[in-house]
């Protein structure tokens, strides 16, 4: 696109109450339960939830099992503190079936090097990006869509808004110009409510989304359409059937950068899936933040049982302050892109990940590949 192009970009979020999130929060709580007793646990868990039903699936390597009933018992968990504690599908009234087991022990050998080094723990290509749209170093798009599924969230749990359910989803469309966002032009916004709840549009424009957007991002004739396809009283896993790994694109980046395609969820870190995406993140938030450019995406790629990455590669898209080989150079000298690097870096053997499985894995206090600490060392480039 042209500097003077304008255009319409848009993104969407979902709650944590979206059956597919409700999935990713429960294979996240697995992981979580494994790292907290054996920080190298290896954990690729997957998770279907559907009416009155949770099945769990995948392969677990670790000195500490959690035993199937303490499973259960955390599936539970998850579910009571969405939100989902009556209707049909609820924390008490499940049908559980766990099919987790063994990893192979032939991936087992690949990860875990006799030489101490960690290999990537499957192949892929995995991608990071940031830029200054917003302080946090987010799309403004995406950024948005995340700040009003937590409000939804936040108002439903406060009962400031009591006929709230669980489940929800919105989606912004952002006006560009010159690649630059300058306002929000629709907003679309669906969320679950009590079966005798009418005329909702109001409470929700008034409560959710005007405490949210500013009131200078929102064009003069924006467009608020409030649960469009109507009734919306039925909803979450009683509703529609949710798997782990189906909310990629709202994991990341709202699609304003490309996506190696691999899952976050229900991983541990040695699965590079997630740990590189993680430092691709990390890399560009700290280069953005340098002021060595506005917009950066990174791109790393591993094969299975290798440490050291096929590729490295990133890209200025035409913002640069520095040339983007040199940048390159710097990172490289300055970040260990190995698996084991990468751990150690980002602190990632702790149970930390539940809380990353909904409104987004970027742009939030408190996650270590948010950090800015390599910004004094990049300014340095000349």
């Amino acid at each position: 696109m042209t500097m003077n192009s304008s255009y319409i970009f848009t993104s969407e979020s979902v709650s944590e109450g979206h059956p597919d999130k409700v999935a990713d929060q429960i294979s996240d709580a697995v992981v979580d339960a494994h790292m907290a007793l054996d920080p190298e646990a290896k954990v690729a868990c997957e998770t279907l939830v559907a009416p009155g039903t949770v099945i769990l699936a995948g392969e677990i390597s670790t000195r500490m099992p959690c035993g199937s009933e303490f499973i259960k018992n955390l599936v539970s968990e998850v579910i009571r503190d969405i939100g989902y504690t009556t209707g049909f599908f609820n924390h008490k009234n499940f049908e559980f079936h766990n099919l987790l087991h063994e990893q192979s022990p032939n991936i087992n050998q690949a990860v875990e090097k006799q030489d101490g080094q960690i290999g990537a723990g499957d192949q892929g290509m995995m991608f990071g990006y940031a830029t200054d749209e917003t302080e946090k170093m987010m799309p403004l798009p995406i950024f948005y869509a995340h700040r009003l599924m937590q409000r939804q969230a936040e108002v439903r749990k406060s009962g400031q808004l009591p006929w709230l359910g669980p489940d929800a989803k919105c989606q912004l469309s952002v006006r560009y110009e010159g690649d630059r966002p300058k306002v929000i032009e629709t907003v679309v916004f669906s969320t679950q409510h009590q079966p005798d709840k009418q005329d909702i549009e109001q409470e929700v424009i008034e409560n959710i989304i005007a405490p949210v957007i500013p009131a200078e991002l929102r064009a003069l004739d924006i467009q608020y359409l409030v649960n469009p396809s109507g009734c919306f009283a039925i909803g979450g896993p009683e509703a529609d059937t949710g798997l782990t790994g189906r909310k990629i694109v709202v994991d990341t980046y709202g699609g304003s950068c490309p996506h190696g395609g691999g899952a976050f969820s229900g991983k541990d870190p040695t699965k590079v899936d997630r740990s590189g995406a993680y430092i691709c993140r990390y890399i560009a938030k700290n280069l953005v933040a340098a002021g060595l450019a506005s917009r950066c995406t990174v791109q790393v790629s591993y094969a299975i049982g290798q440490a050291n990455p096929t590729s490295f590669f990133l890209n200025f898209h035409g913002t640069g302050q520095v040339e983007e080989m040199k940048a390159m150079e710097t990172i490289l000298d300055l970040v260990d892109l190995t698996p084991a690097g990468i751990i150690k870096r980002l602190d990632l053997r702790r149970p930390i990940y539940r809380q990353t499985a909904a409104y987004g894995h970027f742009g939030r206090p408190g996650f270590t590949w948010e950090e800015t600490d390599l910004v004094d060392s990049l300014s340095q480039i000349g």
